[in-house]
């Protein structure tokens, strides 16, 4: 898969004022995505050198409906991910050629923390739904390896947020969200056929709806949950202010009635801390 966007494909007018025409920049590589392409295709090379070493990943690591007790296994959701078909390396690159070309951009709107949750939450969404319709009998039982869930993930979310990008179908450039909705129908038809890795597409159709539904959602509910949290906040400080309160009102009148030398160090440290939050409130 390729891809061009603004950044790296643009028009060259030419000086003689004839007709612009376009050339293909690569993106600049950013940590997360060089992070994920060292570790995929670090452990690729590892399980062809080492194969007592392919044999405990993929054991351990690959999503398997075999085994009702392994599905359980909620590690394997992230492992899965960086595991890869070790007969055929196009299995690799291809995964790795649009982590190349999409992940710079969402990487570089979301910062690299948000943009290695939403990658790996993309993945697990598909280990989960190959396991649950593979148990539900919709698809074979079987193992699940790749990318491929996070890739189209991120192929989604960027038709969502870049509808500008052009992608390569066979070798043709297609706009980006052209080529989600032909891929969408070519796995939706291959699931209920139940054709040549009909499980791993619904991975693939999982990655997308995960990745569609991050760019829908999250604003959204990032913004409830941060007024949520932010009331949520004031009542327990206003809470603790009359309290303190309180507390104080309590202890001016022991001091009233005792004298202040009646005061334990707790009722004593209870007043400074009055005065301080006092003295804070009439600088503002």
């Amino acid at each position: 898969m390729g891809i061009y966007d603004r950044e790296y494909y643009k028009p060259d007018d030419e000086a003689s004022g004839g007709m612009p025409r376009m050339h293909m920049r690569f993106p600049q590589i950013t940590p997360v995505v060089k992070k994920l392409l060292i570790i995929n295709i670090g452990i690729y090379i590892m399980c062809i050198l080492v194969k007592p070493f392919a044999n405990f990943v993929y054991e351990w690591f690959s999503v398997d409906t075999f085994s009702i007790f392994k599905s359980l296994q909620v590690w394997r959701l992230i492992g899965y991910q960086f595991l890869h078909d070790l007969s055929s390396p196009w299995h690799l690159i291809m995964n790795m050629i649009g982590l190349y070309f999409l992940g710079p951009t969402l990487e570089k709107a979301w910062q690299s923390k948000k943009f290695l949750t939403f990658y790996l939450l993309c993945g697990a969404a598909g280990g989960i739904f190959y396991i649950l319709l593979s148990h539900l009998g919709v698809t074979d039982k079987g193992f699940l390896i790749g990318a491929s869930g996070a890739i189209l993930g991120m192929l989604a979310a960027c038709a969502i947020l870049f509808p500008h990008f052009v992608v390569f179908i066979f070798f043709f450039p297609v706009p980006i969200r052209i080529a989600s909705i032909i891929l969408i129908f070519l796995y939706v038809v291959n699931i209920f056929t139940r054709g040549a890795n009909a499980g791993g597409d619904v991975a693939h159709l999982a990655g997308m709806a995960a990745g569609a539904a991050y760019v829908f959602l999250w604003p959204r509910l990032r913004i409830k949950y941060k007024n949520r949290f932010q009331t949520m906040n004031w009542e327990k400080k206003f809470k603790t202010y009359n309290e303190l309160q309180k507390e104080v009102d309590r202890i001016l009148i022991k001091v009233n009635q005792q004298g202040i030398a009646s005061l334990t160090k707790k009722e004593k440290k209870t007043l400074e801390e009055a005065t301080k939050l006092e003295q804070m409130k009439s600088k503002f």
